[in-house]
């Protein structure tokens, strides 16, 4: 609700509101809104003025401005030129309690106060008047290069998005790009003239549709931003199901496909909702037994699925994905069960998913069942990380070294107290643990209370624990010396293994970063392969190879295997070496593609030049055979008598034929040699002036007129001349005959990247969308599909010949009916 403001006054106290009408794009109505709301406001009597609006002489939108006041604009003088802009100075002095000022991102001439028109507007806000204006999507300067890529137009008025967001209210003008392509060719947004080049250009349908998705896009996330942002300020915490967010935690184990699928299925049961995947990374950098080839595969599926895949690092496993949960306002997660034997969890406790169904709160959980739930190992497993040289020493280190200390203090006994001797031996344990680990630690401190408590403690000279002093002593150290010969050992257990993470992730960072595509590809990978991992050779084999205690080999595959010679590989390294091997399968499979696609080009291209054939031998031949054919029976018959101009247009009509037949005749040869692979098509720049003139020569002299139409910047096509003539007569015939008397057939051409765009327009009945393809499809007259559509065989044909030049042939409605043909072949200056 607005707030109650006396009519024709402004709000003491306060800055002005500005509220933004943002249109999907140009024509979609945008002012017609600003205006309507304009007139809500003013009959309910709050003091309203138009700063400036550009009706673009659209009489729907100067019917709007009628009963609203109209402030006189400023005259800017530029470059000899006159020039109209909103007079902020004269807006500041009236002090309207609502502006309406439009076209929020443009440019001032220069001279005035500002460059922008949305600086003249945050003026008018700070001296507290309410603002209403008017943007189109492609206009934020956050668009501006996708915007420019889609519509391959540059846009030179630009506004920060930050600008538009500070809105108190931002309204979405939207329209199907259907309805606005009709709202165009119905002349309410261009001149008559303009109509045709912008239905062909700017407001192509899928241009329309990206902005439109843009539009909305971007709408929907400032109303996200909006929401966390009140979330925030109020300090709410729990969900608020305003759409359904799944969250999917992954552990980069097996199972993690089975509980994506059944995230993506609940997701599939709410409209609009999210699939969110996240991986919790240790902060030590470790990884925690998850496979990267693995999490990878899962990242791929969930993208395939339309979810996001994240990855957080965190010290606590059910913290973190609480945290994230809670920060993506999702409202249901889903957890495998445990993997962990019954009697690990009893040792370890409470579980992961334990810990997070106990904590989720307003989160639903899912815990999902699979393969591996429950067959855990019995007890925590400990790698071994040591070597075997080092495992022999500790232990005899953990006897020696405290005897030897023991010989020690004792030469010197009466130096030092009780404690001071305590932590030399805790030093010795200590010591013992950085060599042999924790076993080696464990033999240690027992030895080394036994020789404190015989040798240090009172009475000296036997094993006592009768006082209490004495035994709190040994127990003390045991405990004492025992920790932190653990803590030790985990350290530089984690500080070896954190090593080891940082160079694998290096090296599959690397991996990769590299360019590992084109015709090179695979040589490169499997030197890439050599190198790290200092081998001899690496090499790709059909059969796996006999391992002489030097070979490391893995599938790639169905089929190959990865084969390395050189040395043995340890586990460690192996996991590595499975990444490799997906990118060595990746790169393999897109080689096998590759191969495929060439051994199928030349089966389409003959494919497609059977079709034309066909269709030509159906179609073309049988018109000018049976033309000619009537006019030389006629002149043979004896029941009539005909006068010399009928003789002589009769012998005209068979000589037109003979010469028409002898012309198609030529080319289907030539098409049979081109599928044959006996000749070459000739294809060199082709202006269309080449061929149009044979082309309008063709059609019937009772045909419409043809209406041409497009630049002299048009460049050339690649392409055969003759068979290009032949696609362009059998358009400009289909749209002939189905054109209303009186209407006539248009001819386009424009340039579209490095194609040319040959577009031939008529005002018919159409074709619906489920017919479109049936249309090309040779042999239409022998019954297959009804002939009454309105689209002659004659389409196959255009469609054969023009697939056989490297160009697309595709039909599209006509704006206010009728259907459009679009000829796509390659412009020959662009490619040479």
């Amino acid at each position: 609700m607005e707030p109650e403001i006396p009519p024709g006054g402004q709000e003491s106290g306060r800055p002005g509101r500005l509220k933004v009408f943002l249109g999907s794009a140009p024509g979609v109505g945008k002012t017609y809104r600003m205006l309507d709301e304009a007139r809500r406001r003013a009959d309910r009597g709050t003091d309203v003025v138009v700063a400036y609006v550009e009706c673009h002489k659209r009489p729907h939108t100067l019917a709007k401005l009628a009963g609203l006041e109209v402030l006189p604009r400023a005259q800017r003088t530029y470059r000899g030129g006159e020039f109209e802009e909103m007079d902020l100075d004269g807006v500041l002095e009236r002090r309207p309690r609502v502006a309406l000022v439009d076209e929020f991102a443009h440019s001032n001439v220069p001279g005035g106060r500002n460059a922008k028109r949305w600086q003249d507007i945050e003026e008018l806000l700070a001296a507290g008047t309410d603002v209403m204006t008017a943007v189109n999507i492609q206009h934020l300067e956050s668009l501006k290069d996708v915007v420019e890529k889609i519509t391959r137009v540059p846009q030179q008025e630009n506004v920060p998005d930050e600008v538009v967001r500070r809105a108190y209210e931002i309204e979405l003008v939207d329209m199907p790009a259907p309805a606005l392509r009709r709202r165009m060719a119905h002349g309410n947004i261009y001149a008559p003239e303009k109509v045709d080049a912008a239905l062909a250009n700017y407001f192509r349908v899928g241009n329309l549709t990206a902005l439109r998705e843009l539009a909305l896009l971007w709408v929907a996330d400032s109303v996200d931003e909006a929401l966390q942002k009140y979330r925030f300020e109020h300090g709410i915490d729990r969900v608020w199901e305003t759409r359904e967010r799944v969250v999917v935690a992954l552990t980069g184990g097996p199972e993690g496909e089975t509980l994506i699928r059944r995230a993506a299925r609940i997701v599939d049961r709410s409209a609009g909702g999210d699939l969110l995947a996240v991986h919790i990374a240790r902060s030590d950098g470790l990884a925690g037994g998850a496979s990267p080839t693995a999490l990878a595969r899962q990242r791929t599926l969930v993208e395939n699925l339309g979810g996001t895949y994240h990855s957080v690092v965190g010290d606590s496993v059910p913290t973190a994905l609480l945290e994230f949960a809670r920060a993506e306002n999702a409202t249901q997660l889903v957890l495998g069960t445990s993997s962990r034997g019954r009697l690990e969890r009893f040792v370890t406790g409470r579980g992961i998913g334990e810990t997070i169904v106990a904590l989720s709160g307003d989160i639903d959980v899912h815990m999902v069942t699979h393969e591996r739930a429950g067959r855990g190992r019995l007890l925590p497993s400990r790698k071994r990380t040591l070597s075997t040289r080092r495992l022999i020493a500790g232990p005899v280190a953990g006897l020696i070294l405290p005897v030897a200390l023991t010989f020690l203090l004792d030469h010197t006994r009466g130096t030092l107290n009780l404690t001071s001797e305590a932590l030399l031996f805790l030093l010795a344990v200590v010591a013992v643990a950085c060599v042999g680990g924790v076993v080696s630690a464990v033999v240690a401190s027992v030895t080394a209370s036994l020789l404190l408590n015989y040798w240090f403690i009172p009475p000296v000279g036997q094993f006592t624990l009768t006082s209490l002093n004495s035994v709190l002593a040994t127990v003390v150290f045991a405990v004492v010396a025992g920790t932190v010969a653990a803590v030790v050992d985990r350290s530089l257990r984690l500080s070896r293994r954190s090593a080891r993470a940082t160079a694998e992730a290096e090296t599959l960072s690397s991996l990769a970063g590299s360019i590992v595509r084109g015709d090179r590809a695979l040589p490169a990978l499997l030197e890439r392969t050599r190198e790290t991992f200092g081998m001899d050779s690496a090499e790709l084999c059909d059969e796996p190879v006999l391992d002489d205690g030097t070979v490391v080999q893995v599938p790639v595959g169905e089929r190959a295997h990865l084969v390395l010679r050189g040395r043995p590989l340890p586990s460690s390294e192996r996991k590595v070496l499975t990444a490799f091997a997906a990118h060595v399968t990746v790169a393999v499979e897109r080689a096998r593609l590759a191969e495929a696609a060439a051994e199928i080009e030349p089966v389409k291209a003959a494919d497609r030049m059977r079709t034309a054939l066909l269709a030509a031998v159906s179609h073309d031949l049988r018109t000018p055979l049976a033309a000619g054919w009537a006019a030389i029976a006629s002149l043979r018959s004896r029941d009539v008598e005909f006068t010399d101009e009928d003789r002589d247009e009769l012998l005209a009509t068979a000589d037109e034929s003979m010469a028409r037949l002898s012309r198609l005749i030529d080319n289907l040869l030539d098409m049979s040699r081109l599928q044959a692979g006996a000749l070459n098509l000739s294809l060199r720049a082709t202006a269309l002036e080449e061929v149009l003139p044979m082309a309008l020569d063709s059609l019937p002299h009772e045909a419409p007129a043809t209406d041409i139409q497009y630049p002299d910047t048009v460049p050339a096509v690649l392409a055969d001349p003759p068979l290009l003539e032949r696609v362009v007569a059998n358009l400009l015939s289909n749209a002939a005959r189905h054109t209303p008397r009186g209407e006539s057939v248009l001819l386009t051409a424009s340039t579209l990247d490095d194609r040319v765009e040959v577009r031939v327009i008529d005002r018919g009945p159409g074709l619906p969308a489920e017919d479109r393809e049936r249309a090309f499809v040779p042999f239409q007259r022998l019954g297959d599909t009804d002939n009454t559509t309105g689209v002659g065989l004659g389409l196959a044909l255009a469609r054969g010949l023009t697939e056989a030049m490297s160009g697309t042939l595709t039909p599209e409605d006509t704006p206010g009916g009728g259907l459009t043909m679009v000829l796509s072949l390659p412009a020959a200056s662009l490619r040479n």
